[in-house]
This record gives C-alpha cells, structure tokens and sequence, in this order.
C-alpha cells in the first residue's frame, strides 16, 4: 500500500498532482483555504478547463479536501506538498508571503512526532528555501524544493511525462522520497536531477529564461528576414536544424506571455542584482518580446485600413488555455484599437468575458461554441 501524502494549495498545479498521485494507488490529503472550491472538490462538481481534471476527479476515491491544516499533523504523512502561489511583486521578484503564512500556521500546530518533509513547488528566489528550512528545522520539519514544468492547458499530462524532475533536497534520504513519489506516477523515463535547494531554484529559473530567450530570438531574426524580403520559417527552420541549437520554440509568432515566463525572466535579472552581478540577457529579452510586437502594429499600420475590420481569435496566451494574462496576441489588439481601428475578438464564452470585464466596449465580440 502506498503512502499518504498532504497537498497544501490544490488549485490548478496542487489538484492535478493530487490526481495523479491517488491515480496510481496514494492516499491524498488536500487543504486549501477556498470552502467553496473544496465542497466543489468534495461533491465531484468541480468544472475545470484543464483537461482530464473532471474525469479524474470523478473517479477519485482515497483523495480526501479540507480547510483545516490541522489535518496534516498524521504520523502516516511524510510529504507535504506545497503549492501555493508566489506571485510577482513590482520589482520583479517573488512574494513569498503565501508560503510563509502557511508555515506561520504549521509552526502554530503542534509539531509532529515523526519528522515531516515540506516540498516546495512554488516558483521561488534562490536561498529562500535554505531560510525557510532553518526555521522549520527547530520544529521537525524539513524543506526542499521541487518545482515542476508544466504549461496551462497540459498540467496533467506533463506530469505524466516530464523530462525532468527537477528536486532541491534536503538530504540525500528526502531527495530518495521525492524520487520514488515521481517513479510510480511518471508514464516515461524523466532524467531526475538532484542537488542543492539553491542549486534547484536557480536551475527553474534558469530553464524559463531560457526559453524565453530563445522565443524573442526566433521572432528578432524572423523580423529580420521579414524585412529583407526573405521567409522567416525558411530561416528558422535552417537554424533549429542545426542539433546543437534545435528546432522547440523556435517558431515565428507571437511574443512569449502568460502567467510563468514573462515573470521568471524579469525575477531571474532581480536575482542577478541581489549578488551585485549584471545579467543583461534578462532585460534584453522583455525588450526584444515589446519591439516584436512593435513591428507586428507597424505591419497593421502599413497593411490596414482603418476602415476594415481586424478579426482577432484565441486570445488566451498560448492554444488550449483559459489564461489571457500578458497574451501577446491580446496585447498586441489593444494596441490596435487604442489606435482607432475596428477589432473584433472571437474566443470562447469564459475568455470573452474576461476580457470584456477589463476593456469594455473597447473590442466588438463574437462567443465561439465552447467545446
């Protein structure tokens, strides 16, 4: 019989791990402060965009929901997960504030006989880890950080096949925990890298910016051909060939967006400034992915009238999402029609309405049929 494991924050990232985990024979406990969203969760009444969340919801029978972090103090939990969000603050780092709230909570329980491992899944500064385990460490609780790579629109799946899973452990034994816990639900072989806490929260960081680097690049040099006459997938296309560079994200389209690159690049030129160390490439990629979109409204400019109608769909930041958040697509139409000119959206009901609550009668709409 496999072990029980708590799940702390069981929104989007923390249900489809919990999902995945009872799926393959564990028992979950998961807490989470929102009682609507859990009685939703208890009753299998929850709606989801994610794909497989509802399904797998229904079949659930060892995943058990509460508002009680109480319920976590149970010798059968070594593992807690947690997975609450660290959003950005205005300088570009992370606000930490909602993992340190619930530690402030845990360290109020009493503390728990056999000693607890906390995993981070958050996206995190480096060295936060290393303090918040300090703290813990006096009551029976160790820290490490596993944060994973997923994308809106795929949590499920990319859990299932991950290429790697990456894991700051505390010690070797944790880091053992963790390892075995992504072996019985993993559907392919992942490269499993281990290392320091620190060492991990670099490493995402590092991996995002990465490719958002790369994704600016490809539409900079798609820019380029464009205005030497030239075809830009024929360029991209000759330069992803090359193995040592590789064709994944580099495509010619819109900028990067959403609710995870944009953000990890501009933390990742914060936690340069924190050592005294410059790391231009950061800055230099927001303002590569600003001037692409730039020459996208010159290219309206030069080939529309303002007269004619400019139908934009699939707003979302990437297919397959519900999320329009830094949607370069999205911004890119805003631009057009702070401009004056006549922009239609056509999406599905939930993404109209969410840009409709923003911009108003900005935009004329069209609902799509939902799927």
């Amino acid at each position: 019989m496999k072990a029980k494991i708590g799940i702390i924050g069981i929104g989007r990232l923390g249900l489809c791990l919990a999902l995945n985990l009872e799926r393959v024979g564990f028992t979950i406990l998961g807490v989470d402060v929102n009682t609507d969203y859990i009685q939703s969760i208890q009753s299998k009444t929850l709606t989801s965009n994610e794909p497989l969340v509802e399904s797998y919801l229904n079949d659930v029978e060892k995943f058990t929901v509460s508002t009680e972090l109480s319920s976590i103090i149970d010798p059968e939990i070594q593992l807690v997960f947690i997975c609450v969000s660290t959003p950005s603050k205005i300088d570009g780092s992370f606000d930490h504030s909602a993992i340190d709230n619930v530690c402030d909570e845990i360290l109020k329980l009493t503390p728990p006989k056999n000693k607890t491992h906390l995993v981070i899944n958050s996206t995190v500064m480096p060295g936060y880890c290393n303090s918040l385990n300090e703290r813990m460490s006096q009551h029976n609780y160790t820290v490490s950080y596993n944060p994973e790579f997923i994308a809106q629109g795929s949590i499920i799946k990319d859990q299932q096949f991950p290429n790697q899973v990456l894991i700051g452990e505390a010690s070797e034994d944790v880091g053992n925990k963790i390892e075995a816990v992504y072996r019985s639900f993993c559907k392919n072989d992942p490269l499993y890298s281990r290392m320091s806490r620190t060492e991990a929260e670099i490493t995402k960081l590092a991996v995002n910016c990465f490719l958002t680097t790369k994704i600016a690049f490809a539409n900079s040099i798609g820019d380029l051909t464009i205005k030497h006459g030239g075809n830009q997938n024929n360029v991209l296309a000759a330069i992803g060939a090359d193995e040592r560079i590789g064709s994944n994200f580099l495509r010619y389209g819109f900028g990067y967006g959403g609710p995870c690159l944009p953000r990890d690049n501009r933390a990742m030129k914060k936690v340069a400034e924190q050592v005294d160390l410059e790391l231009p490439i950061s800055e230099a990629t927001d303002q590569s992915n600003d001037l692409h979109r730039r020459f996208q409204l010159e290219k309206f400019e030069q080939n529309q009238a303002k007269d004619e109608q400019i139908v934009f769909s699939e707003l979302t930041y990437k297919t397959d999402s519900d999320i329009i958040e830094e949607s370069q697509r999205l911004k890119l139409a805003t631009d057009l029609a702070h401009k004056g000119y006549n922009v239609l959206l056509k999406d599905r009901k939930n993404v109209i309405e969410q840009i409709r609550i923003i911009y108003e009668d900005l935009f004329n709409y069209e609902v799509l049929r939902d799927d």
